[in-house]
């Protein structure tokens, strides 16, 4: 026998068992206990059960990820509320169209918050392409849903780069956007393995204006990188205006909260060329030595 013709495993595997399975009138019935550990949704989803629903949620999007050769990431964090320039555009006619006035000065300043959305999508165009071109495998990783999601994986789309989405589900669902790659959208049930999966490969995170969500991704981005249980990578703000009026470093240093130099954990940018611009010599993404 070749070694070519050796099986590669002397028994079935899970799947193959399980498509052979035949049904039992006897115990096929609800309540029984003759289903397949693994294909009985009932017991996988017992309270009891939980530990091995995280690990599962750890696995599958680790394991996904190796075999579409997603390395390396630069995450985008920020709101799901933030609007596209045309999407904009179109909310303030509406509202002009009206003459509510409370409408018209929602809808400007929605309008005046969607350059934060082109500046996303930019900034996934010009990482996506700059990656490709030097031959490092880096994809963009966001949330996966609207807005400033949308606008990374967007962008990364529009240049044919792959994109990671990762979706969690909410009592409102949130919809994954339609530019995230489709080998490379996952959903999750818990927010502490998405945030874990957010940081597991990227190599930078930038990130735009947000609520609650954002500044729990953010936060927890600095309290591991300050606390050593992470290695320090490049941390961008999008928007000074916006992140010195939400968070108040000098507040915090003065009161003794955080310690000097802990404000040098992030760098402000305006805009996706000078966000580029701080990423491009980072090791990762630094073009390869000339031979």
């Amino acid at each position: 026998m070749k070694p070519t013709d050796v099986p590669t495993s002397n028994f079935p595997t899970a799947w193959e068992e399980y498509c052979t399975l035949q049904p039992h009138p006897e115990y096929d019935q609800p309540g029984s206990a003759y289903q397949l550990a693994f294909s009985d949704d009932s017991f996988l989803l017992r309270q009891d059960m939980r530990p091995v629903r995280m690990q599962l949620e750890l696995m599958k999007p680790e394991l996904i990820q190796n075999e579409q050769g997603v390395k390396s990431t630069i995450v985008i964090f920020g709101s799901a509320r933030i609007l596209s320039a045309e999407a904009a555009r179109s909310l303030v006619e509406a509202a002009e169209a009206s003459g509510d006035e409370a409408a018209l000065r929602a809808a400007r300043g929605r309008q005046a918050m969607s350059r934060y959305y082109e500046q996303a999508r930019r900034f996934a165009q010009i990482a996506t392409a700059a990656c490709a071109e030097r031959g490092r495998p880096v994809v963009i990783a966001t949330g996966g849903g609207p807005g400033i999601m949308e606008a990374g994986n967007r962008g990364a789309y529009e240049v044919g780069g792959k994109s990671v989405g990762l979706n969690i589900v909410l009592p409102h669902e949130q919809c994954p956007n339609p530019y995230i790659t489709p080998e490379l959208c996952f959903r999750f049930h818990y927010f502490a393995l998405r945030k874990m999966h957010f940081l597991m490969r990227s190599v930078a995170l930038v990130c735009f204006p947000g609520g609650f969500g954002t500044l729990d991704e953010l936060f927890e981005t600095l309290t591991l990188i300050q606390t050593g249980k992470s290695r320090r990578r490049p941390i961008l703000l999008f928007g000074r205006e916006f992140w010195t009026r939400v968070l108040n470093v000098d507040a915090l240093l003065e009161t003794g909260m955080i310690s000097p130099g802990d404000e040098q954990l992030f760098h402000y940018v305006e805009t996706a060329e000078e966000a580029w611009a701080l990423l491009e010599a980072q090791p990762e993404l630094a073009a390869p030595a000339t031979p």
